[in-house]
């Protein structure tokens, strides 16, 4: 009898289920604590809780996490150098810090358009490599020729030995910009994919599991951890594809959407015959667009563990996530102690951070390149939590607030303070850790607003389950104004909003806002058993797949007089090749498509003959008859072996298979094939 295990490390907690191979059937689940900075205890204590005797017949183990996500909505990323190759108009809104742009890049055909400046790039590289942890770049139509990218990532890695990633490593698709921003957010991610991937594969070697390890991506698929550690990017939402997975086969729905409230975010994605909706456009995460290949889905920054604080008469939640009260009374001995003290803090200086119910407590996190103010700011916080007034004891000025943020974003300080979580304790309707912890919170919240704490709890649920709410609606009414909606659900009319397909609830406490969503919208309702376990349910169900984009492109000569062609370029993800014949390129971009695939699937320890690879071509031309200016294929390998016969196919788009649209052909409106094929003369 074979198992395999599904792990999922979330903000809060770390999942693990064992899941029969023969019949796919769950066997036994576990849920512990994710320890923070250090998730190894997390691993361990989750898996300990399986049964033994069937984790030693474990022959597949597969991972999903939100710590990529999270790391990116609490900004809590490693510092990067981004170097951007051409021309680019960057946003005004832009956050991307520590960016150059240089002079280079090519043109829509892959020909250098302007020489590269590398010693703009030395003398940049030089200034930033003690601050930064790593470089990305991105060149102006890499996805033509990626030469210039290769001579930056060449020349940072001799001056520095720091990692560098390239934006046509992560994607083909048009937008310079954008891909840098993959590549910017990719490089910020790769010390804390490395610490949790090796993690989990030491904790697998350390217990004598001869098992095949895999990560879940964000489009359902899975990797090996070798592919996984190179491009964190794409988990980004490998916790939420995960839940969606999940929840479709723990409910034996094959269309129906779901939300997955955790501890650091709540996110909504759609399932449709058992293919899971993606992302035209790549996934958009924390603001920023990028151009992974993602689950479409609507998440925001609330979850069970996020801050609750009160300003004014307003009470707000967020963004970032803390320590339950609740729980925090159970970690540390000295806490109750501290909370007792019920510092009451001036109503008129009240924020994110002065709060009665804020707490900071130091890190196992080593400090570097600390400011003064930092340096100072951390030495007064010790390893049990301390209010701000604690901290500052001796002292009539509180600290900056960017000081403090600057010690929490480079997770030298975890925040303790009142949750969602923590109201749901206080109403009766979770009862895990110290509720008195939570009510004495509540007490001094509440104080603030003039009302009770059942009142004010009551009001935390009901605001919590408006953004559940609000998350669903705008993902199913894409266009329509998250405002409009807003007023629809805080208002008090005579309608409601109706949703025709089952809403699935995954996550620890969700039962408690089934009634408060059915208020708010008529919809079936569902929280299927092994509900708080999904999202390691759903990191079994993925496939191994791998897609490869590669253009054909014949090349005609500038006059429009003379339609002689210059030649035939083919753009694979390993650079460009030049042809004469259209005949030979077409052969060898089938060929080293194929080639791709299959050496991609062996290093996930898979042969030719457990792939299947479906092939999508395209042929784009001017008039019907006349020879394509340009083809594209789009490889997709996909692995043979199910984990068991149920699993849910997380390998193509919410569209027509390859199969059927291969041999499509589109027809552009144009007097001329020069200049005007894709409109791709720009990015």
């Amino acid at each position: 009898m074979a198992y395999s295990l599904g792990i999922d490390a979330g903000g809060t907690y770390t999942d693990s289920i064992l899941i029969r191979n023969s019949d796919g059937k769950v066997t036994c689940s576990n849920k512990a604590l994710t320890t923070y900075p250090d998730l190894l205890e997390g691993i361990t204590n989750s898996i300990d809780g399986l049964d033994p005797e069937k984790l030693k017949l474990v022959t597949m183990v597969s991972v999903s996490t939100t710590l990529a996500t999270n790391t990116i909505l609490e900004k809590t990323g490693y510092p990067v150098g981004l170097i951007l190759v051409g021309d680019y108009e960057i946003p005004a809104d832009s956050e991307v810090a520590n960016c150059i742009m240089v002079r280079g890049g090519h043109d829509s055909r892959g020909e250098e358009v302007e020489s590269l400046d590398l010693s703009a790039v030395e003398n940049f590289v030089l200034r930033l490599k003690d601050r930064v942890s790593a470089f990305a770049v991105s060149s102006y139509f890499s996805v033509r020729n990626p030469e210039h990218e290769l001579r930056v990532k060449a020349l940072i890695q001799e001056l520095t030995g720091l990692p560098v990633v390239c934006g046509h490593e992560l994607a083909q698709s048009l937008g310079a910009y954008e891909r840098g921003v993959t590549a910017y957010l990719n490089a910020q991610l790769l010390p804390v994919a490395e610490g949790f991937l090796k993690t989990v594969v030491n904790e697998i070697e350390r217990r004598g599991l001869e098992s095949r390890i895999a990560m879940l991506r964000c489009d359902g698929s899975v990797v090996s951890m070798q592919e996984a550690m190179k491009k964190p990017i794409e988990s980004v939402f490998s916790g939420p594809a995960a839940s969606l997975l999940g929840a479709s086969y723990l409910s034996g729905q094959e269309t129906c959407t779901v939300i997955d409230v955790g501890g650091t975010s709540t996110d909504v994605s759609l399932i449709h015959k058992g293919l899971p909706y993606l992302s035209e456009n790549g996934a958009v995460v924390g603001g920023w667009q990028t151009k992974v290949r993602a689950l479409r889905m609507e998440t925001s920054a609330i979850g069970g563990d996020s801050h609750i604080w009160v300003q004014g008469s307003r009470t707000n939640i967020g963004p970032r996530r803390v320590i339950p009260l609740c729980r925090a009374a159970v970690l540390y001995p000295s806490f109750m102690n501290t909370l007792k003290k019920r510092w009451i803090p001036d109503r008129l200086k009240l924020n994110e951070h002065i709060q009665a119910t804020k707490f900071f407590v130091r890190t196992k996190q080593k400090a570097s390149n600390l400011s003064k103010e930092e340096e100072e700011l951390l030495a007064h916080i010790r390893n049990e939590p301390l209010s701000l007034k604690d901290v500052y004891w001796d002292r009539n000025v509180l600290p900056s607030k960017k000081v403090m943020d600057s010690l929490i974003q480079r997770r030298l300080v975890q925040v303790i303070g009142f949750t969602p979580t923590d109201a749901l304790h206080v109403l009766g309707e979770y009862n895990e850790w110290d509720s008195e912890a939570s009510e004495i919170g509540a007490t001094l919240l509440a104080n603030f607003l003039g009302t009770d704490r059942q009142e004010f709890c009551l009001n935390v649920k009901q605001l919590f389950a408006r953004n559940m709410a609000k998350d669903l609606l705008a993902f199913l009414m894409e266009g329509v104004d998250r405002n409009e909606i807003e007023k629809m659900l805080e208002g008090s009319f005579f309608s409601r909003f109706k949703v025709d397909i089952p809403v699935i609830l995954l996550g620890g406490p969700v039962r408690a806002y089934v009634d408060d969503l059915k208020r708010l919208i008529d919809a079936e309702i569902l929280v299927p058993e092994y509900s708080s376990v999904g999202n390691a349910v759903g990191a079994l169900v993925g496939k191994g797949t791998k897609r490869v984009e590669i253009t054909v492109r014949t090349i005609y000569s500038e006059s429009k007089y003379d339609l002689k062609t210059k030649g035939v370029f083919v753009y694979t993800p390993t650079g460009r090749r030049h042809f004469i014949l259209r005949s030979e390129a077409l052969e060898f971009a089938e060929s080293f498509g194929r080639e791709l695939i299959l050496n991609y699937m062996a290093e996930s320890g898979l042969s030719p003959d457990q792939v299947t690879i479906n092939v999508e071509r395209k042929d784009i031309k001017v008039h019907t008859g006349d020879i394509p200016l340009e083809t594209r294929f789009i490889f997709e390998g996909i692995s043979n072996s199910d984990v068991y016969e149920k699993a849910v196919s997380g390998n193509k788009e919410f569209s027509n298979s390859p199969e059927e649209n291969r041999g499509q052909t589109e027809s552009l409106d144009c007097n001329s094939p020069v200049e005007t094929s894709l409109a791709e003369n720009w990015e």
